[in-house]
């Protein structure tokens, strides 16, 4: 199983001392912790897209081909790409980009997103939430497959016998789709035969396996190889070197931006029972100390069968120095113990 990070780069006030840092030092922050990702043997770094004011990357690929030159082996990929509301010929070049320059290793999580503030801002109509996005994927996934391409659809000018460069250094670009929990979305990524990438951020993991068993189903049903089905599992996490310090340094900023953010949709705030209930065993964040997160991580691979999972370690900015220790834990500890476990499981 590969084993990786995702962020949004939030930038959000010290809960304790209310200091909020320059998107300068964030971006720069960013990138050591990228480099240090590559360099304790994690496999993916994914970024992703928002364009508002607490999460300052609004373009993945611009900030991915900076890392691409910092780094040597680790895959780069965004975490969303809002397909929705970009245009696929620009996306596709974007990370033609990357691939080149990091000599293969780009790769496209394309999703609806979960904040709209990029439908305004370029124009699209909420109401085309859904048609935006498979009408846009699959001219993705035709870009994808060959050099020239005449295409038409609703939302977009139509394409006719035009050549798109630069061409990626894989043959083609891994292109996987991102869901929250919407069945139509499952199918969809499994009729294509994407690899999917499911995120669970609140509540039972268990809750979810409805849908990664649907996603393995359409995906036999619709003839694609059972040896080619990628399924991620994105969490929420953090890891420190034992559990009640893990449980009191991630809290602060955690509470603080989910709660924000569910004061916007109407939810209840984040406090400290229910983020404690959510830490439990079979609870959706994987916070503690290496061996309570390796136990998570190998209890939800027993839900659902993953070949990938990503933590979302930066809920809320927390101390640099804080995030590039628990990157370094994540890379050298919880990782290779993991994947021993799981290779001692895969002989039996």
């Amino acid at each position: 199983m590969e084993i990786g990070i995702t962020t949004f780069v939030e930038n959000t006030p010290d809960p304790a001392t209310g200091k909020l840092l320059s998107p300068y030092e964030r971006m720069s922050n960013l990138m050591e912790e990228i480099e240090l990702a590559d360099q304790v043997g994690l496999d993916v770094f994914s970024i992703g897209e928002h364009h508002r004011p607490d999460f300052i990357v609004s373009s993945p690929a611009v900030v991915l081909a900076a890392a691409a030159v910092k780094t040597k082996r680790i895959r780069l990929s965004s975490a969303v790409t809002v397909l929705s509301s970009d245009d696929p010929v620009r996306v596709f070049q974007d990370f033609a980009h990357v691939d080149l320059l990091s000599k293969g290793r780009a790769e496209i999580m394309a999703g609806r997103g979960s904040f709209i503030e990029s439908f305004p801002l370029f124009g699209n109509d909420m109401k085309d939430y859904d048609t935006l996005f498979a009408e846009k994927l699959d001219l993705l996934i035709k870009l994808n497959k060959s050099e020239k391409i005449s295409w038409s659809g609703k939302h977009r000018p139509a394409i006719d016998n035009r050549g798109v460069y630069p061409r990626p250094y894989q043959p083609e670009l891994p292109i996987w789709v991102a869901v929250g929990g919407t069945p139509a979305s499952v199918v969809r990524a499994a009729n294509y035969g994407l690899p999917m990438a499911l995120a669970i951020i609140g509540g039972n993991p268990s809750r979810f396996v409805p849908f990664a068993n649907l996603y393995k189903q359409a995906w036999k049903e619709a003839g694609h190889d059972p040896a080619k089905l990628q399924l991620a599992i994105n969490s929420h996490g953090y890891i420190a070197d034992d559990s009640k310090k893990a449980a009191d340094e991630f809290y602060g900023p955690y509470s603080y931006l989910m709660s924000k953010i569910g004061r916007e949709r109407g939810w209840s705030g984040m406090d400290r029972e229910v983020y404690d209930m959510m830490r439990e065993p079979d609870g959706s964040l994987l916070v503690g100390s290496p061996q309570e997160v390796i136990d998570k991580i190998l209890y939800e691979h027993e839900l659902f069968g993953n070949t990938r999972f990503l933590m979302h370690i930066s809920v809320g900015t927390l101390p640099h120095a804080q995030v590039m220790h628990a990157i370094e834990l994540l890379g050298t500890v919880v990782a290779p113990a993991v994947k021993k476990a799981l290779g001692k499981s895969a002989e039996k």
